[in-house]
């Protein structure tokens, strides 16, 4: 029962971030003039897990992964692609891409919390490419809201946040 009301109390909480999102969006769409632009943005961490902790989902010990491939597909309430889209890391092992395109035709149904997911693509490391379900990372990385917010004159972009990911060492002795 006290499971059931947790799962309840969950489900209640990310609605109504959905929903300040949405809400969000549209006042600041009818205060603003049609110039201001609200972009998506999806961010995280790629690393190489250590071979201390291969076989679980410690990232103790592990070390960014730059050039690394990761993507993100976000599907709209019918269950169809919506958009597709590839991102490198950079020389730290983060990534940041602007998800142009995206569009929610259904606020709630259609929203980056629940229609888009983040996956390893490719790793720059011979030594360390295989992929893990690190987080998902093979399964697809769900995206968390952590308010998060970047200004700019007419702009603004909402960021969302998914890992860390890691690929596993080739070779572990």
């Amino acid at each position: 029962m006290a499971r059931q009301q947790h799962i309840i109390a969950i489900s209640l909480l990310l609605l109504s971030t959905a929903f300040a999102f949405v809400n969000g969006v549209e006042e600041s769409s009818y205060l603003e003039s049609e110039e201001n632009k609200v972009d998506v943005v999806v961010e995280g961490m790629v690393y190489c897990q250590s071979c201390k902790h291969y076989g679980t989902w410690s990232l103790t010990g592990a070390k960014p992964l730059p050039s690394a491939k990761v993507s993100v597909t976000c599907r709209d309430h019918k269950n169809r692609v919506s958009l597709y889209k590839v991102f490198p890391t950079n020389e730290k092992g983060y990534f940041y891409g602007q998800l142009d395109g995206f569009k929610m035709d259904q606020h709630i149904l259609d929203h980056p919390l629940h229609a888009c997911v983040v996956r390893l693509l490719s790793s720059s490391d011979s030594n360390c490419s295989n992929i893990s379900n690190i987080n998902y990372g093979i399964d697809g990385a769900p995206l968390r809201y952590e308010n998060k917010r970047l200004f700019g004159k007419k702009y603004e972009a909402v960021v969302y946040s998914a890992g860390p990911l890691a690929f596993r060492p080739s070779h572990c002795y």
